[in-house]
């Protein structure tokens, strides 16, 4: 429960961090938002007036405590294009994000744990050696062109799936593969190099010399103790995916986060970007507080640490 409770707390000051360090960033881009707002035509004295109404004239502590109790009140900011609250425009868009990273994470565990596998216990040696091959072809592909290649293949000259917009399943299956194989490359090799490393502990040795089955010996106490940080990992790719959902959204022409934040920089949306880098950092620190939290239950005696 301590061990809890200590992870829990630190999340307090990493996510003040985060809320500083994208308050600094955004205020050191250049561009005015209040000259976006009325346009270069507008004369001087009436943006220096709205600049004095919305505060942007204070001093950046100023700015930056009135900034911080807007965010306790639910107030994210007012986008500069729609004059929709910034937070609401995020939570419209993010349940298409949402379900394009879990779709994309889903395919990336089950084909790195099974490339993983069949590299380990594959009794072929060119089995095993294109199982590796084909994880660094794939860490190795650029996401964008290989988004371009699916659609040109199963989309355009296929015509199997959908290769732009739409939210079902089937408008969902190429988008998730393009975001799933990097990820399930790096998995398949992480799971790999884990079980081999495991395979040498005395404990597996003594499983073993007991009689125990093989498959008991992998299932129990090989693959258990691997997946310690290949659930680490997992994490990691799965916050790491929020970001490349960026490309993969504009390249299937997805209405996610990722096509609203292309939009909200090429139209210097301020208040938009701040919105959507915050969000996407505190998703990021939550989930790697799931996997501290999770992996402690796989293997009890990091709590003990």
């Amino acid at each position: 429960m301590v061990y809890f409770l200590r992870r829990i707390l630190l999340v307090i000051p990493v996510l003040f961090g985060v809320v500083l360090f994208t308050f600094i960033i955004v205020s050191l881009t250049p561009g005015d938002p209040v000259r976006i707002m009325l346009g270069n035509q507008a004369p001087q004295e009436l943006v220096e007036q709205l600049r004095q109404e919305l505060g942007y004239n204070d001093p950046l502590p100023v700015q930056f405590f009135r900034y911080v109790g807007n965010l306790f009140e639910g107030d994210w900011g007012t986008s500069i294009r729609s004059g929709m609250p910034v937070l609401d425009e995020i939570l419209v868009r993010f349940p298409s994000t949402v379900k394009l990273t879990l779709l994309g994470i889903s395919i990336a565990i089950v084909l790195g744990i099974s490339g993983g596998l069949i590299s380990v216990f594959g009794k072929n040696k060119l089995i095993q050696f294109a199982s590796d091959g084909i994880s660094m072809l794939f860490i190795s592909i650029p996401i964008f062109w290989f988004a371009m290649m699916l659609i040109w293949v199963f989309g355009v000259n296929l015509g199997w799936v959908s290769v732009i917009g739409g939210d079902s399943f089937k408008d969902l299956i190429l988008p998730s593969i393009t975001l799933a194989v990097g990820p399930a490359a790096v998995i398949a090799k992480l799971t790999r190099s884990s079980m081999l490393e495991v395979f040498g502990e005395d404990y597996v040795r003594t499983a073993r010399s007991k009689g125990i089955s093989e498959f008991r010996v992998i299932t129990l106490h090989v693959l258990r103790n691997s997946l310690v940080s290949v659930v680490t990992l997992v994490g990691l790719q799965f916050a790491g995916m929020l970001g490349g959902a960026i490309f993969v959204e504009n390249v299937f022409g997805m209405a996610g986060i990722g096509s609203y934040a292309v939009s909200a920089i090429n139209a210097r949306d301020f208040p938009q970007v701040q919105g959507i880098v915050l969000f996407t950092a505190i998703i990021y620190v939550l989930v790697n507080l799931a996997v501290d939290l999770l992996y402690s239950v796989i293997d009890p005696r990091i709590r003990l640490e």
